[in-house]
């Protein structure tokens, strides 16, 4: 097959996406809206670049965050004549450069690098004789990893920790400080790196040796960096480091899919890019490909108004469209494109379909409603793995999986463990198990609560966020099954079901529906979307305090909204399984202008 040729490369792309591929030197900054065709859009302008002699393909390194965006990257370049470009994670391009230069600067071997924090830090709790159970650990690890990619000492942890930062509750300030120094005191005795200390050294090397500096920097001259609004200040860091004083830098993102800020992300290196590098161009695309009018203009309701938010376009049906590319086909698991690429116009049932909200008594109510509606679906011909229901924490998906199993529907859980493989979860239902074999016969809600009880439930759920509340959650979902058992169900009788739930086998993920939390959603597509527990306690989750944490909920809807094509429906309920108190509808809907039905 012939290398496209550099107009046919500018011809495949729409006007704002020719102007950005046009833009090959200097600084240059896409926002791109969700289903604007932005990977499409900077694979040609990495292709154009080497096709015109421009660019030399193999000192251009393209950057996302995860393996299989790299992957999707690499396969889009090939066809295109640019398969000699590295297209790489952050973390996969600083490892191969500090297990280069490692024996060069340092001498040996460059450390091992430990694959579970969790580990180290019991070993760190037991020396400082503090003890702190599985879920606690995960929290301490958070926090050890959020320090580091905010590329923060521990002395300006400190600082955060006593005034801004919101530290989980099993661990006082003093002993979480303690963790994090004997943590990286065990790594140094031991000859050990972690995740992001991959990172940290590399950028470390280039800044302080100068050989490493230059040889770095020699090899690569352009850099592209896909998904922008989701860098931390580590990675942002180690960027500069590659750069030096050169200015050849594209950064392409969307401010208001920005939804990792817990995790270190920051949007404000996309928002501040044309004041941080002088006579930057600028392009933006706006020009939305995948979804119909409708659901576009959902989207910028909600939207409206905050910070970097772009106003999408949908493509009107007469309009003309780019030719579509060759794809990287998508692994066994898939079952959505992994971005919009311009083609046909949706059919006209599709556009004159609305969103719409469903309101519900409560959680079972919503999971049987919506299974029902994606049976019919099915029945009506449309492909099970062209459906996804999303929502916003993983705990919200047993009530969904008994609902859909209930309709015979084969399901997926993708981005999460499935509900009964969850460690936490195995390990109740185990205990459980065992309980129901020597407890006398009570009240099935007393035979449950007790044994959750010893596993950490309670009644209310603790406060704030982290591995901690993840826990309480999946255990909650465990008491909300045995509150939806019909009346007479006993202890033995539950758990033979939960047995059978947790022995089930479903159809190939091909031919399955997609559940997912709008986290794990992000960067994927469907024709048909529902999104569930849109209320109040859920999205926004209860936690979620002050402008920055709601809003921040918000773009998590704004990405759920965004990843329908055809039809999109959202629901709430208004009590949970456990019905300890009622709900209100998420003020997202009234704020995005769409009103709720009544409950059913």
């Amino acid at each position: 097959m012939t290398d496209p040729s550099a107009d046919d490369l500018l011809n495949a792309l729409d006007p704002q996406q020719r102007v950005a591929a046009r833009a090959l030197l200097g600084p240059v900054c896409v926002l791109a809206g969700a289903g604007t065709g932005k990977t499409r859009a900077i694979t040609h302008r990495i292709a154009y670049g080497v096709a015109t002699g421009v660019y030399s393909p193999n000192r251009v390194m393209a950057l996302t965050f995860t393996a299989r965006a790299a992957a999707e990257l690499r396969a889009r370049l090939r066809p295109l004549g640019a398969g000699g470009v590295a297209a790489r994670t952050f973390h996969a391009a600083a490892l191969a450069q500090l297990n280069y230069f490692w024996p060069q600067i340092i001498g040996g071997d460059a450390p091992k690098i430990i694959d579970n924090k969790a580990k180290a830090i019991a070993h760190a709790a037991e020396t400082l004789r503090l003890r702190v159970d599985t879920a606690t650990l995960r929290d301490v690890a958070a926090e050890i990893e959020w320090r580091k990619v905010s590329n923060l000492s521990i002395a300006e942890y400190e600082v955060k920790a006593r005034t801004v930062r919101s530290l989980p509750s099993a661990v006082p300030v003093e002993q979480m400080l303690a963790l994090h120094e004997r943590y990286e005191q065990l790594k140094d005795e031991r000859r050990q790196l972690d995740f992001e200390d991959v990172l940290l050294v590399t950028a470390g090397m280039i800044e302080i040796e100068p050989s490493v500096a230059i040889q770095v920097r020699e090899q690569y001259r352009f850099f592209v960096v896909d998904e922008y609004q989701d860098v931390s200040p580590l990675q942002h860091h180690l960027l500069e480091q590659w750069l030096g004083d050169r200015r050849d830098l594209c950064v392409v993102g969307d401010a208001s899919q920005t939804i990792y800020s817990f995790a270190g992300a920051s949007a404000e290196y996309l928002l501040d890019f044309e004041r941080r590098h002088e006579n930057a161009t600028v392009v933006t695309l706006e020009q939305n490909y995948r979804s119909t009018p409708a659901i576009v203009a959902l989207a910028n309701r909600l939207m409206r108004g905050r910070p970097g938010a772009l106003t999408l376009h949908a493509a009107e049906p007469s309009q003309p469209h780019p030719q579509p590319q060759p794809q990287m086909q998508p692994e066994p698991a898939e079952s959505a494109s992994a971005e919009a690429v311009p083609g046909g116009p949706p059919s006209a049932a599709a556009v004159r379909a609305e969103p719409v909200v469903t309101a519900y008594p409560d959680d079972q109510a919503e999971a049987e409603g919506i299974a029902a509606a994606i049976a019919d679906l099915i029945a009506a011909g449309t492909a099970p793995q062209d459906i996804a229901v999303l929502y916003r924490v993983n705990a919200q998906s047993a009530v969904l999986e008994q609902a859909l199993t209930a309709a015979g529907v084969s399901y997926q859980l993708r981005g999460s463990t499935r509900f009964f493989d969850q460690p936490d979860v195995k390990r109740a239902v185990m205990e459980l198990r065992a309980a129901s074999v020597s407890i006398a016969e009570e009240p099935l809600f007393k035979s449950v609560s007790d044994v959750l009880r010893s596993r950490g439930w309670s009644q209310e759920p603790p406060e704030g966020v982290g591995a901690v509340r993840d826990r309480w959650e999946a255990l909650n979902a465990l008491m909300g099954l045995a509150e939806a058992m019909p009346p007479g169900t006993t202890f033995r009788q539950f758990t033979d079901e939960l047995l059978e739930r947790q022995s089930a086998q479903h159809e190939p993920t091909l031919r399955a529906v997609t559940l997912a939390t709008l986290h794990s959603a992000k960067g994927l597509e469907w024709p048909v979307v529902f999104i569930v527990g849109v209320a109040e306690g859920l999205l926004p989750i209860s936690y979620a305090t002050g402008f920055d944490a709601i809003d921040e909920e918000r773009r998590l809807l704004y990405v759920g909204i965004t990843r329908a094509r055809e039809r999109l429906a959202l629901s709430w309920a208004a009590a949970g399984s456990r019905r300890s108190g009622e709900r209100l509808p998420s003020r997202f809907l009234a704020e995005s202008g769409i009103r709720s039905s009544d409950a059913v």
